[in-house]
């Protein structure tokens, strides 16, 4: 089986991003999440455009590169984080873009992979790592972050209103022997949670899973570097397309996009503006695009998902 195959990915809002994002159809677009290439593969089918893809799993870019092996050189994947995007481009001696595309998030593939460790629906070693090369994962988390640390990163993260509570009980546990599976910690995590949260539709466990994840992979710190780097590299008119999973990412994407497009940020009491910022972007979607009701439907995972969309000016 091809790893395409393998990587299957059913991109959210397909139809959505591609009207928002592809202006001019010869142009440069920046795949910069590229995953299993769903959002690429459309791009690239109807436009004559160039396709930069970017993306830290290897698993990813091995799957991109069968899928959009028929569009030869109109498409260069890279391996690196979207933090760096404007140094990759950079790198490839490309000054502007007209668009660039962010989906944050997981991938299906990476939760469906037993051994990459982001679900506990399969035994699978603490992992997590979106980027293989990275040597910190989230058994480190588990095992050897104090217990205010550990407490911090699930509240935070994970918005979990127990955090303490499983902090503790890891804390006790890895005392004895370390926690070394995601059956394992899941186990535990549901164990201690209160009888109304185990009857909830989600596991007791989503949400500290979801925020050592985060940690791990440092999503949220990665968000406004991506954000700014590529609108630096759009051309005036160029558009920047987001889509994200949970309230985490789009408020930093919402209050990111707000910043950036934001003229004079004097004090009020101030009788002139002394700053002089200028606005570098103009938000298109005023309340994020969700999916329509028929795609959830198909696609249970695009439930959450957001898209928001700046067009660099």
């Amino acid at each position: 089986m091809t790893m395409s195959a393998v990587f299957s990915h059913e991109p959210v809002m397909r139809e959505e991003v591609l009207s928002w994002l592809v202006g001019n159809k010869t142009g440069i677009y920046v795949d910069g999440t590229i995953g299993g290439a769903g959002h690429a593969r459309a791009i690239l089918e109807q436009t004559e455009a160039t396709l930069i893809g970017i993306d830290c799993d290897a698993d990813a870019l091995k799957a991109a590169e069968e899928r959009l092996a028929p569009f030869g050189l109109r498409k260069v994947l890279i391996k690196a984080n979207f933090a760096d995007l404007a140094s990759v481009l950079k790198d490839l001696h490309i000054d502007k873009v007209d668009g660039v595309l962010l989906d944050l998030g997981v991938s299906s593939h990476q939760l469906n992979t037993a051994h990459r460790g982001f679900s506990f629906s399969q035994v699978a070693p603490l992992d997590m790592r979106m980027d293989q090369d990275l040597r910190f994962c989230a058994y480190d988390i588990v095992n050897h972050f104090t217990l205010t640390e550990l407490e911090k990163v699930i509240r935070l993260y994970g918005e979990e209103k127990m955090a303490a509570r499983i902090a503790r009980a890891i804390s006790r546990v890895r005392q004895v022997s370390p926690i070394e599976t995601t059956v394992e910690l899941a186990g535990l995590v549901a164990s201690v949670m209160p009888a109304h949260m185990k009857r909830q539709k989600i596991h007791p466990a989503t949400r500290t899973f979801q925020a050592l994840r985060i940690a791990v992979n440092r999503e949220l710190d990665c968000i406004v570097p991506a954000i700014e780097g590529a609108i630096g590299a759009l051309s005036v008119g160029g558009r920047l397309c987001v889509i994200s999973f949970h309230s985490l990412e789009d408020r930093i994407v919402k209050n990111t996009f707000r910043d950036l497009a934001a003229t004079c940020v004097c004090p009020k009491d101030i009788p002139y503006c002394v700053c002089q910022k200028k606005a570098v972007l103009k938000v298109l979607t005023r309340k994020a695009v969700v999916p329509s009701i028929s795609e959830t439907q198909l696609n249970p995972r695009a439930r959450s998902a957001k898209l928001r969309v700046a067009e660099r000016i």
